[in-house]
């Protein structure tokens, strides 16, 4: 994912910039990538950035008229053009478009970057102080990897910058390790590799003479949560003015922008309020080779309504032809982050920056407004694993456990989001920006306020269409909710999507060995492509079996600490026969496997 690296440190300054030149090089991953280095020697600053040619970041470093306050500054900032037309004002040279203004923000405001309102992370050298500051956003949605050595302190976008100059950290954690099996992400702010830290949310360390001073933090999630509620009027007004009023940020800037819809709400009432002129707004969702599924029927009428024009992205022979190739790409550009069950939205971002290179997306919609909890606990197959690992698993649940026992929209925001939401959103911004109104300060700050029950939300989200675009309204969701009228009713469209989901990943054993009696039927024709896109537990069974054979079978990967070899090459021969349902065992095995590959045993 574009965004900066660097050390902190005093050592000489040929190595220190032979270090930053080879983790700036370990982001490169694109031909639409630019790239540089800035460094400060006095001070031990040793910076580099990428970033995709023509976004809100690209034209680092920036530097004040006196030229002693430099930002290096990667993501995406809105808190609006207002800002910068201020700052004009007050005599600061300020360029069209970009980022050029936030270096003057940084100088001119004490609990920089608190105003900000985006997913980013930099670095501010402030010479008249002495100090350098690295920062990210409050919500860790920009994510900065670190590590701090005995002769250096080292920061980088992606993990794999840093174990580049530092091979020594080339290692997995047990910890680490359990959380990701059971719970498919790395929890708190802990990484695969034991000495490799994320840092904070909301935070602002402060250096000084090459050494870390301050571990310090501009905002904590207590500075919403002590808001007192609001009765339900004023409370939705407020919501609506937050959405409405600062949505036109998220189409603004130099950049091209589409907007991924799907059949659901949220983007629903991104295209209720916004109104560009009739075929401006490139549409897109991501389709089913098997139908149209329920997101591309209802994104269809949304974009014609909305006058606007519509594509379907298809994960089919394109995709799984090349699936080593995005299997392997994944992992290695999310550090790992990721199961091989996201592997497909590598190519269909690819797609969708052949259309336009910003996608705004309804993403943390009903996670904001419904506190919907998109991840949970579950404990692998039994007896794949070695049992020294088992605690690991435990420890994995009871964590996760503790971690809910916040506000509901803390957890979302703050918990859920960097740890669940990351790799894929890290994934998604090698190819395109992506932007969520959804995530805006002002909106997230609202929720907070919310009077009573999560029906109140439900209702909000439905009225917030209706007063966007009544005949939007008409239309019922991928779920059956909003219209009264129409064909289908919300209790078979439930079925559907819950028949679709046992059918493909969540198929019980008893049902896989039932499913594969009849075989000849081709039953999967029946359900998949109702609602989802990607049909893994077919797919490894089917066209994707030899290759799973092939990573999954080899000596070293049976031979793998924490692996029981027998029965895990049981599961696996069972389910590419088809007589058992190990899809999300797949998932996590093969990603563990190329993690290896690429990180440790590199």
């Amino acid at each position: 994912m574009p965004g900066i690296v660097g050390l902190i440190t005093k050592l000489p300054r040929e190595n220190a910039e032979a270090q930053l030149l080879g983790m700036v090089q370990s982001l490169c991953h694109e031909p639409f990538y630019s790239s540089g280095t800035w460094v400060d020697e006095t001070h031990g600053l040793y910076v580099g950035w990428v970033a995709r040619r023509g976004s809100f970041a690209d034209g680092m470093p920036l530097q004040n008229e006196a030229g002693d306050v430099t930002l290096i500054f990667s993501g995406e900032d809105f808190t609006g053009s207002d800002v910068a037309e201020a700052l004009k004002e007050h005599g600061h040279q300020v360029a069209a478009g970009g980022a050029s203004y936030l270096v003057h923000r940084s100088e001119d405001e004490p609990d920089f970057p608190s105003g900000l309102n985006g997913r980013f992370h930099g670095l501010v050298a402030d010479r008249r102080r002495g100090t350098a500051t690295l920062f990210n956003d409050r919500f860790g949605l920009q994510r900065l990897y670190y590590h701090k050595a005995k002769d250096a302190f080292y920061f980088a976008a992606e993990a794999k910058a840093i174990l580049k100059v530092r091979p020594e950290l080339r290692e997995m954690d047990s910890r680490a390790l359990g959380e990701f099996l059971v719970c498919g992400c790395v929890l708190e702010n802990r990484t695969l590799f034991p000495r490799v830290q994320v840092l904070p949310p909301g935070s602002a360390w402060i250096f000084r003479d090459g050494k870390l001073e301050t571990k310090g933090s501009y905002f904590e999630p207590r500075q919403w949560e002590e808001q007192e509620p609001l009765g339900m009027e004023e409370y939705y007004a407020r919501l609506r003015d937050a959405f409405v009023g600062h949505l036109p940020r998220y189409f603004n800037g130099r950049e091209r922008v589409g907007v991924s819809l799907t059949g659901g709400l949220d983007t629903r009432i991104i295209m209720a309020w916004h109104k560009p002129p009739q075929g401006s707004l490139p549409c897109y969702t991501f389709g089913s080779v098997y139908r149209d599924n329920q997101d591309v029927l209802l994104a269809r009428k949304v974009a014609g309504i909305c006058g606007q024009p519509h594509q379907v992205i298809t994960a089919g022979n394109g995709f799984l032809s090349r699936f080593p190739y995005y299997a392997e790409r994944s992992v290695y550009l999310t550090d790992a982050c990721i199961d091989l069950s996201r592997s497909p939205d590598l190519y269909v971002n690819e797609k969708a920056r052949q259309i336009a290179p910003v996608r705004v997306v309804g993403t943390y919609g009903s996670e904001m407004l419904l506190n919907a909890v998109m991840f949970k606990p579950e404990q692998p197959a039994s007896g794949l694993f070695q049992s020294e690992l088992l605690p690991q698993f435990r420890a994995a649940e009871e964590t996760y456990n503790l971690a809910r026992r916040v506000h509901p929209v803390t957890f979302v925001a703050f918990r859920q989001s960097p740890w669940h939401h990351y790799g894929v959103l890290g994934l998604e911004q090698t190819q395109v920006a992506v932007r969520s109104p959804y995530l805006d300060n002002d909106l997230v700050r609202t929720l907070y306020r919310a009077p009573g029950p999560l029906e109140e939300n439900q209702e909000a989200r439905l009225r917030l269409v209706r007063e966007g675009n009544p005949v939007l309204a008409r239309l019922r969701t991928d779920r059956g909710i909003g219209a009264r009228s129409g064909l289908l009713s919300r209790g078979p469209l439930e079925f559907t999507f819950k028949a679709e989901y046992a059918y493909d990943m969540g198929m019980p054993q008893w049902v896989a060995r039932l499913d594969h009696v009849f075989a000849p039927l081709h039953l999967e024709r029946l359900w998949l492509g109702r609602h989802k896109p990607f049909h893994f537990r077919v797919w490894y069974r089917d066209q994707l079996a030899p290759w799973v054979r092939e990573v999954l079978f080899d000596s070293g990967s049976l031979a793998r600490p924490y692996l029981v070899a027998a029965a895990v090459g049981a599961a696996i021969d069972g389910h590419l026969k088809g007589i058992r349902n190990y899809t999300t065992e797949i998932h996590r095995l093969l990603a563990l496997e190329l993690a290896h590959r690429l990180f440790v045993d590199a």
